[in-house]
């Protein structure tokens, strides 16, 4: 009588029951938690992720619109006129605010007759909106001048914003970074100025 044979493991395999592999379950922990330390990485260093939570900024960007922080630019470089920055507001706020850079450490802004001026020159954007820019709390005394390492910021809905007229200027420390990018929702992607 014959000895009864044994399966190899190439007959499992063609049977349609593969081994257990602790290796395959290994490569895929590692991938993850791999893609987790980069997307971390990423977030806190390169860029992050912000919903806009205010109608300060309409129609630049909208409330609940999501855009792309570079935290990187401030790194090699300061403020400008112009810029959409995300900072912690000198304010008790569990939110970040999204506002324009319209004046910079050393200079002096004036708000007269609805207008807004940077050392005695208009300035003006061109997303701006509300009649008027009006001042909005006492304790921020025109003409005012910006302390150096820090920026004046305004909204582009200028009736609709709580912003350096309410809290004076903001240190360059409480800069997040800058808006280069508005990606959500799709039909509204925009690329800002670098």
């Amino acid at each position: 009588m014959a000895a009864p044979q044994t399966a190899t493991p190439t007959e499992y395999e063609t049977a349609g029951e593969p081994p257990f592999s602790w290796r395959a379950i290994l490569e895929i922990v590692q991938a993850l938690a791999l893609a987790v330390v980069i997307s971390v990485v990423l977030n806190l260093f390169v860029v992050q992720v912000t919903e806009v939570r205010q109608n300060s900024m309409v129609p630049t960007p909208l409330q609940n619109d999501r855009v792309l922080v570079s935290k990187v630019d401030y790194r090699f470089g300061a403020p400008q006129r112009g810029d959409i920055i995300v900072f912690n507001p000198p304010i008790d706020s569990s939110i970040p605010y999204v506002k324009r850079v319209v004046a910079l450490g050393g200079e002096t802004i004036d708000l007269r007759n609805g207008r807004v001026f940077v050392n005695d020159r208009p300035i003006e954007f061109p997303e701006t909106r509300g009649l008027q820019t009006q001042p909005q709390a006492p304790r921020v005394t025109y003409p005012f001048r910006v302390p150096e390492g820090e920026v004046f910021v305004l909204g582009d809905n200028r009736t609709q914003s709580s912003d350096s007229r309410t809290f004076g200027s903001v240190s360059v420390t409480n800069i997040i970074g800058k808006v280069i990018l508005r990606f959500w929702p799709p039909d509204r992607l925009v690329f800002f100025e670098w």
